[in-house]
């Protein structure tokens, strides 16, 4: 009876330890003349006790979270948490709550030690080991040992992975945010404090289906039969807006294990009000300059005439005048990333007309979508000069609108060019955006 319902899941965990320990093997030199004791030495801290005993101690290196503190702020010293979506209220908004139980395990924790949550992750009969754990399952202390007050001490040891270690605790940088419960906002008491914590096991899933819809063969032929106006059997998504927010630098592993599968990379849906576009905005065709089309916009013209007239008056070389005239260029720029965002609104692939005379920066500038179904034009895009060119060309317009009553040159235009750059980060965004 207890051979037929442990040995299959003993039968598992050799199978994981047999698998790491030629991985160790392998890495041994032939020529070395300590091989043969490295390779008992092998042997033994691979066998299944001596193996599980070790990872019961290092697992208090760990904790399995749902909600690291470190993707709040990398410096946080706050307690990370483990709080199962199937655990927490439900509710009409999109939450952790929504998983359900299929959701992703992530931890943080000494990197050195992963092995033993890979350990935990092992499958069989459709449960994980750290579920049996976290159970406190008779099976699972008989498969790790044949001493079964040893095997339940192993087993305890592993559920703890879920427990912050020691007191828990908040940190200043944690984000808080002051909630109006009562009727006075000047008393303090009809305040209540939120620490919105985030969730890593959404962020993963949330990860998962936009990079499938983004990048999956499934997803490039939809986009592909949408632009030619082809019937595909697969669905067809898009996410407007959508930005990227990088987590732990260069370590992304130091935030968290799923935080590092995704390269740090994490989502942002766009979260801005209905943008009305009116029936104007149409493709730029048979004109060989966007710029040209918008410096038509009325708002733009007035800009202008306002930034002219102003360098015109020979102000005073001082900080003020500095200050405005560089306020001017930037209402041009937030013209500019207006009149941008409306045409990378229009149908992808609109540059691609025969009637677009365009000049190739401009085109990979305004028509970033047509990337998913023309890998050309994506692989040029990618290389991400023609950023640097779109600024050329900007300097040179506005050049071009004030050399009429002014000396401008190529100071002038340097300068534009740097302003352009150094004035709204939401202007890279734009031109970069895929």
């Amino acid at each position: 009876m207890h051979d037929e319902s442990v040995q299959p899941l003993r039968q598992r965990i050799s199978e994981f330890l047999d698998e790491r320990l030629e991985t160790k093997l392998s890495g041994l030199k032939d020529d070395d003349p300590e091989k043969v004791s490295k390779e008992q030495e092998l042997r033994e801290k691979f066998r299944r006790e001596a193996w599980i005993a070790d990872a019961a101690r290092r697992v208090s290196q760990l904790q399995v979270v749902t909600h690291p503190t470190k993707a709040t702020h990398p410096d946080s010293k706050a307690t990370s948490l483990y709080t199962p979506p199937p655990e927490l209220s439900d509710h009409s908004l999109v939450g952790s709550h929504v998983l359900g139980k299929d959701f992703p395990t992530d931890v943080v924790g000494n990197a050195a030690s992963l092995d033993v949550f890979k350990f935990l992750k092992i499958e069989h009969e459709g449960r994980t080991l750290l579920a049996r754990a976290l159970e406190d399952e008779p099976e699972l202390a008989r498969a790790f040992s044949d001493d079964s007050d040893q095997g339940r001490e192993w087993v305890r040891s592993f559920a703890g992975i879920t427990e912050p270690r020691g007191a828990v605790k908040g940190d200043p940088r944690a984000k808080q945010v002051y909630w109006l419960v009562g009727d006075e906002p000047t008393r303090d008491a009809d305040f209540h404090l939120l620490a919105p914590l985030y969730s890593t096991v959404l962020a993963h899933r949330i990860h998962a289906v936009i990079s499938h819809t983004r990048f999956s063969e499934e997803s490039r032929a939809a986009r592909k039969a949408h632009w030619n106006g082809e019937y595909s059997e697969y669905e067809h998504r898009e996410y407007p807006y959508l930005a990227a927010q990088t987590f732990g630098g260069s370590k992304p592993q130091n935030i968290s294990q799923l935080n590092s599968e995704r390269g740090g990379n994490n989502y942002l849906l766009g979260s801005l009000p209905p943008n009305w576009r009116s029936a104007e905005v149409r493709p730029l065709l048979h004109t060989d300059s966007a710029l040209r089309a918008f410096g038509r916009r009325t708002t733009v013209r007035q800009t202008l005439r306002e930034l002219e007239r102003f360098l015109v008056a020979n102000p005073r070389p001082n900080q003020e005048t500095r200050q405005r005239r560089d306020a001017l260029v930037a209402a041009l720029v937030d013209e500019l990333l207006v009149f941008a965002a409306e045409l990378q609104e229009l149908e992808p692939g609109w540059s691609a007309d025969p009637a677009c005379e365009l000049p190739e920066e401009e085109a990979l500038w305004l028509d970033p979508e047509r990337a998913s179904v023309d890998p050309e034009f994506a692989q040029r895009r990618e290389r991400g000069d023609w950023v640097s060119e779109v600024r050329d060309r900007f300097a040179a317009w506005l050049n071009q609108r004030l050399h009429k009553s002014l000396p401008v040159g190529d100071a002038e235009h340097d300068y534009w060019e740097e302003q352009l750059k150094h004035e709204t980060a939401a202007l890279e965004e734009v031109l970069t955006h895929a």
